[in-house]
């Protein structure tokens, strides 16, 4: 049983992306939860331990293996049953006994953006009392390394997802569209008329790839450096912003 649970945001792949509250937090965890994704994403391990040895943490490190999702089922329940794993896991990797203070998840970017740990946690039984350290998204990550506003003056903005995108297309009512978790790049099935396009990839690490210009120009362009980037690395992490230009 987990009494306490800590979810702490770690950026996109910067140790300077942990704000002080974050290592603080780290130092007084008893255990770090760390997942593992096999053996072509050591790099997100690496990075974790590097985080761990940059804020002079000695909590005991308890890793466990991510599952795979079911391709068969639906997608609410592949998403659903893949949860339901994670937490086994969780508490396989723990074993028996409690733990002696307060567990923490190192999260990818922030945990309440685009990101199922807090769901995850809630599926334990008793509920532990959870505590998030907020991080740098990949938003935040990539409107700075490419030195743009988020929105424009009193301009909505709207973050979805590839997924979305395939299904509905850029909005009519909106401006400025934030796009994550997008494996497929489907600004491709977009009419570039009009969108511009930030494109980012290892946001905030040595790897970081930008790209950026009007998205009839820069599309091939982006697909042909995501698919490179994946082949080298086996993983790779990037979000977008399209913004419709001024009529």
């Amino acid at each position: 049983m987990i009494k306490d649970l800590w979810l702490i945001g770690i950026g996109t792949g910067s140790p300077a992306h942990v704000t002080l509250e974050g290592m603080q937090a780290l130092r007084e965890a008893a255990i770090i939860l760390l997942p593992l994704k096999g053996d072509d994403k050591q790099d997100l391990a690496a990075l974790r331990y590097a985080i761990l040895e940059a804020a002079g943490s000695d909590a005991e490190i308890c890793t466990f293996t991510y599952p795979e999702r079911d391709p068969a089922l639906p997608y609410g329940a592949r998403v659903s049953a893949w949860h339901d794993e994670i937490a086994r896991r969780w508490i396989a990797a723990l074993g028996p006994e409690t733990p002696p203070g307060p567990v923490a998840l190192m999260v990818w970017g922030d945990p309440a953006l685009y990101d199922s740990t807090l769901r995850i946690a809630r599926r334990l039984t008793p509920c532990p009392r959870l505590r998030v350290v907020p991080g740098i998204t990949a938003v935040q990550a990539l409107t700075a390394a490419h030195a743009i506003p988020l929105n424009t003056v009193d301009g909505p903005i709207r973050v979805t997802t590839g997924r979305q995108l395939r299904s509905h297309g850029f909005p009519q009512d909106e401006e400025t569209l934030v796009v994550m978790l997008d494996g497929a790049c489907s600004f491709r099935d977009l009419d570039p008329a009009g969108l511009h396009i930030w494109w980012g990839a290892y946001l905030g690490s040595e790897a970081q790839l930008l790209r950026a210009g009007p998205l009839a120009d820069t599309a091939a362009d982006i697909t042909a450096t995501r698919a490179e980037a994946r082949a080298r690395h086996g993983w790779i992490m990037d979000t977008y912003l399209l913004r419709r230009s001024p009529a």
